[in-house]
């Protein structure tokens, strides 16, 4: 099962057949919001809107250990994260797309990993995007003409506010290609969980770095997102065709069992229960 996440302004996607919409439940909290599960050309998805179909959550609200876990509970092995971005150069204008390949996490107030509370691990994130289902997005794009990058770096800041000026030209000098609010720590809980993930990033603003273009506003991200509405529809009903039939990378699963440190006998068996959906393969 592949799962699309949307992110601000994408709340359904009204092409699945056999719509039915399920309840998630999660050993860490409430999800964002009821899932809409279905088939494009066959296969099965499951729509998730992260900030919950009425925009309630704010980026840092967002239970992202609940979602994640709940997808991986009915199923999921794949992750499609579509979100809104600022971009952070020149190329990357306004209503184009990018699949980062990596990331700088800067947020600071999430839940950024199942293992604690006497478990403990160390999961491997050198490559934190699947690769094979980056390039399966990437040629899907390339059939239905949208303009994108297949790789980037996404800097991810823990809002609700935008950068300010100063901050908007450091995160540029790092060499950053684009700035969000959303893609972290969801890919890391992803890779815990043994989830294949790759994003789907969509300009909307210069941020505030560019001096020939206004400051980002929520009404210039709302018209873009408008605008991008049916790019985003027709690359997930072109995407069908290049999804491997293999379910999860090996590179994915990243041997999460393996990474735990700390020897079973000394964990609490209430832990181990948690856990049992994030540690099975």
């Amino acid at each position: 099962m592949i799962a699309v996440i949307g992110g601000s302004g994408l709340y359904d996607f009204e092409d699945l057949d056999n719509r039915k919409e399920i309840e998630l439940r999660s050993e860490f909290g409430e999800p964002s919001d009821n899932a809409i599960q279905g088939q494009i050309a066959g296969k099965n998805f499951v729509f998730l809107p992260r900030h919950g179909r009425h925009h309630k959550l704010n980026p840092s609200e967002i239970n992202y250990r609940a979602n994640i876990e709940s997808l991986k509970r009915i199923g999921v092995n794949r992750i499609i994260a579509i979100s809104a971005v600022g971009s952070l150069k020149e190329e990357h204008f306004p209503g184009k797309f990018l699949i980062p390949d990596q990331y700088i996490d800067k947020t600071y107030k999430r839940n950024n990993t199942y293992f604690e509370d006497g478990c403990v691990a160390h999961v491997p994130f050198g490559e934190p995007i699947c690769a094979r289902l980056s390039t399966s997005i990437s040629q899907s794009m390339d059939e239905i003409n949208i303009e994108h990058s297949n790789k980037g770096i996404y800097l991810c800041i823990e809002g609700p506010q935008f950068s300010t000026k100063a901050e908007s030209k450091l995160y540029k000098s790092w060499g950053c290609d684009i700035v969000g609010m959303t893609n972290m720590p969801e890919a890391k809980l992803a890779r815990e969980a043994g989830i294949c993930y790759s994003s789907v990033s969509m300009v909307t603003d210069y941020d505030c770095w560019h001096e020939d273009h206004d400051s980002v506003t929520v009404d210039s991200i709302i018209k873009t997102m408008n605008n991008n509405k049916e790019k985003v529809r027709n690359l997930l009903l072109r995407l069908p065709e290049h999804l491997s039939q293999e379910n999860t990378c090996k590179s994915c699963i990243s041997n999460n069992i393996e990474s735990v440190m700390t020897n079973q006998e000394y964990i609490d068996s209430s832990i181990i229960k948690k856990l049992r959906h994030i540690l099975k393969n």
